[in-house]
């Protein structure tokens, strides 16, 4: 092994070890006894999240909260989710963004359309994105979501047969021929289509890769993201019960042969590829530091506090009807930890603007952030040009690193919410905990790979 490739792989562990390290050990999550509201502060842009909780098929990989969806459930939730948007409204926020993930954001059209069109009617937004399966993404039912949907994410995940029926995706979308077929009518109908797909998968072979990669570029679709797997304890023994284990790891492998098989596209982010120059958004907390979250098991990111809405379907309705606030834990960071997290969000979608670094953080990140960002230099990840920070490719795939482990790594959140004897027993819980394993089951409380 030559000393580049030591040194990318002392870089690499590096970045995996300082997130884990991050995550798991400073990471505290309190719950609380006392309401905390959500509240704006003057002159700063938010954009909205909203959950949708529900799928028909659990995937193995999937880690997001949701449940069965029983339609009776679901129209009582949409009702709520409402409710809950007007009392934002009340307490003076107001948004330019909005982003709609779950579990199947399109698995009520009717419900989510009203949803969308009360969003729209209550605050400023410009653009909307939501996520599918290709099931819900029917022409004509799309055509409802023109002037209201601009950005849909359709998540595939492999166009391999023996892939989807392993995942149990076969007989539930179809096969990959199918699945093309939907794909292709779909074309055109909203602005922007963009298709999901994850690599890296158990046994997948280089040469099912480049088969998913030459199939999505035929369909055309105006943005194509690429997902590394995410492994946490909320997915990691149904991955091994449906794909198999593997010990051998392409991830880097099959990163470097996407991104040459995407030389003639735009890269959005380190893991999202346009067909032209647009900045199409794929992750929101790239381009959205402050982000306020609505629904059961919505996360919120404001004044420098993770927020966390009750999980509990029962709970959180009870809540939002009695017009309390549904938080119910919080956890603080340090300004040092949230300085890195912006940066770190930052550099994945594309680069750092020094200035406006500073100026939102109120930092000078030459200082602030002085050992990291040398060490980036070092290993040749990061470089400076016309006042801003840029990563070079080595650098874009350590930036996929850190996102795939802070993603993982919230999985733990979610675990603990998963057991309400557990929050009982404790009003501090770190996430480090050994015993915050999952038990599967049909209400399991679990990255846009969700759908």
């Amino acid at each position: 092994m030559g000393f580049k490739n030591v040194i990318e792989k002392f870089a690499v562990n590096y970045a995996h070890n300082s997130m884990q390290k991050s995550l798991y050990n400073g990471l505290n999550i309190n719950i609380l006894d006392n309401k905390i509201n959500k509240i704006p502060k003057p002159d700063t842009e938010y954009m909205l999240y909203a959950h949708v909780p529900f799928c028909h098929t659990f995937c193995p990989y999937c880690s997001f909260h949701k449940y069965h969806y029983e339609q009776e459930l679901a129209v009582h939730y949409f009702a709520n989710l409402r409710e809950e948007m007007r009392q934002v409204k009340e307490a003076g926020f107001n948004f330019t963004s909005m982003y709609v993930g779950g579990g199947t954001t399109l698995i009520n059209e009717p419900e989510l359309e009203k949803t969308l069109v009360l969003a729209k009617e209550l605050f400023d937004i410009k653009d909307i994105s939501c996520e599918s399966d290709p099931n819900h993404i029917d022409p004509e039912n799309l055509k409802r979501f023109q002037g209201l949907i601009d950005r849909l994410s359709v998540g595939v995940q492999s166009f391999s047969d023996d892939i989807l029926k392993k995942v149990a995706r076969y007989d539930r979308f179809g096969s990959s021929e199918q699945l093309q077929e939907k794909l292709r009518k779909a074309m055109g109908v909203l602005p922007t289509i963009s298709l999901d797909l994850i690599f890296n998968l158990p046994n997948q072979t280089r040469e099912q890769l480049l088969h998913d990669v030459k199939i999505a570029k035929s369909i055309a679709p105006e943005q194509i993201t690429f997902y590394p797997l995410m492994k946490s304890p909320l997915t990691r023994d149904a991955i091994a019960r449906s794909l198999g284990v593997d010990d051998s790891d392409n991830e880097r492998e099959f990163y470097e042969l996407i991104c040459e098989n995407f030389s003639d596209y735009h890269q959005s982010n380190a893991w999202a590829f346009g067909r032209d120059n647009a900045n199409l958004r794929d992750e929101y907390v790239g381009s959205h530091h402050e982000y306020l979250g609505i629904g059961s098991g919505a996360f919120s990111f404001l004044n420098g506090e993770l927020l966390i809405n009750a999980f509990n379907l029962l709970d959180y309705g009870r809540m939002v009807k009695n017009h309390e606030s549904p938080v119910i834990a919080k956890c603080s960071f340090t300004k040092k930890d949230r300085l890195k997290y912006i940066f770190l969000t930052e550099l994945f979608d594309g680069g750092v603007d020094i200035a406006k670094y500073n100026e939102f953080n109120r930092a000078n990140i030459h200082k602030e952030l002085f050992v990291e960002l040398n060490l980036l230099k070092l290993v040749n990840a990061i470089y400076e040009e016309n006042g801003m920070i840029k990563p070079t490719f080595f650098g874009k795939y350590i930036c996929l690193v850190l996102m795939r482990d802070f993603y993982a790594g919230m999985d733990k959140v979610r675990a603990i919410f998963k057991d309400d004897a557990k929050i009982k027993r404790s009003k501090k819980l770190r996430i480090m905990e050994e015993n915050t394993e999952p038990n599967f089951d049909n209400s399991v409380i679990s990255p846009k790979a969700a759908v």
